[in-house]
This record gives structure tokens, C-alpha cells and sequence, in this order.
């Protein structure tokens, strides 16, 4: 009787042991998979958007990819009154309007340059063009210049977090 119940505790004291390697062993799968606390911190860019100039295209940088960020004058905004889909597509911060999208053109990513003079974009691969706001001016491009994840925080542009503006645009079918 007395060997049964050795046998018994060895046997619920083994349990134990693998039970808390068990959970042991699947935090630290768990703490792997995570991401860096630098690649966590390289997903957020946050843009001082009173810093832009009007009619300057100025390149920034999230994620790897080229963000085009356009303070619109007031000439180019009157330009596109009556364009509804060009309105939508723009930021408004702190009472200005700017086109922040993915400097990557939806045919085959290549990166557009910027003509201040006609305020329009040129891919060089294939011709097409796209507005001041980055919607598709001549094809082949599918689709307008993307739109990134981005929240307004008073004068300040955060990409890569999702805000309400964005959200919107999201619904509206503005932006993938």
C-alpha cells in the first residue's frame, strides 16, 4: 500500500514539473514571435505637419516605403472644388489641406516624381499620371497613390495608427 502511494506523489510530482515547463516553454514561444521592441517603435512615424511648405514635395519615410506629403495651396484646393473623390482623398491638420500617400504607383511601384509647375505627379515607367490629391489622372494605374494608416494629434500627423479620418476613408472605398 505504502508503494501506491509513492508511485502516486512521483507521479503528480512529474505532472507538475512538465505542467510548469509546459507554460514555461510556451512563453518564451511566445516572447520569440514578438516583435522587437525597435521594429515595434519603426512602425509609427510621427509627421510635424506645420513644418510643410505649399506646393513642396517633401519624402518622408515609414516602414520602408516613401511617404509623399503635399501641403495644397489654396489655388490647388479651388482647382479641385469639383472633384469630390480629390477632396476626400486630402488630410485636413490644423486648418490646411496635404496629400500624404505611399509614394509607390498601384501599377507596378515605381516611384512617381512630382511636377510643381502642373502640380501633378509622372510615373516614368509606364505614363501615368496622378492629381495633387494622388488620384489617377491617366492610366494605367488601377487605382489612386495609397493612403497610409494615419491619426491627427492636434498639429501632428501619426502614421501607422489608425484614427477616425482614416477609418472614414477606409469606408468610403478611398483607400485599400
Amino acid at each position: 500500500m505504502e508503494n501506491n502511494s509513492r508511485r502516486g506523489f512521483m507521479g503528480m510530482a512529474f505532472g507538475a514539473v512538465a505542467g510548469v515547463g509546459a507554460v514555461a516553454s510556451l512563453y518564451a514561444m511566445k516572447k520569440s514571435w514578438d516583435p522587437l521592441p525597435s521594429v515595434k517603435a519603426a512602425g509609427f512615424t510621427t509627421l510635424d505637419m506645420s513644418a510643410y511648405e505649399e506646393n513642396v514635395l517633401i519624402t518622408e519615410k515609414w516602414r520602408g516605403k516613401p511617404i509623399f506629403v503635399l501641403k495644397l495651396t489654396a489655388e490647388m484646393l479651388k482647382a479641385m472644388e469639383s472633384k469630390k473623390n480629390d477632396m476626400e482623398r486630402l488630410i485636413k491638420v490644423d486648418g490646411s489641406h496635404y496629400m500624404v500617400t505611399i509614394g509607390l504607383c498601384t501599377h507596378l511601384g515605381c516611384i512617381p516624381g512630382y511636377n510643381a509647375d502642373e502640380q501633378n505627379f509622372l510615373c516614368a515607367c509606364h505614363g501615368g499620371m496622378y492629381d495633387a490629391s494622388g488620384d489617377v489622372t491617366k492610366a494605367p494605374p488601377p487605382r489612386g497613390l495609397d493612403i497610409p494608416p494615419f491619426k491627427i494629434d492636434g498639429s501632428k500627423l501619426i502614421l501607422g495608427e489608425v484614427g477616425e479620418e482614416y477609418k472614414a476613408m477606409k469606408e468610403n472605398g478611398i483607400t485599400l
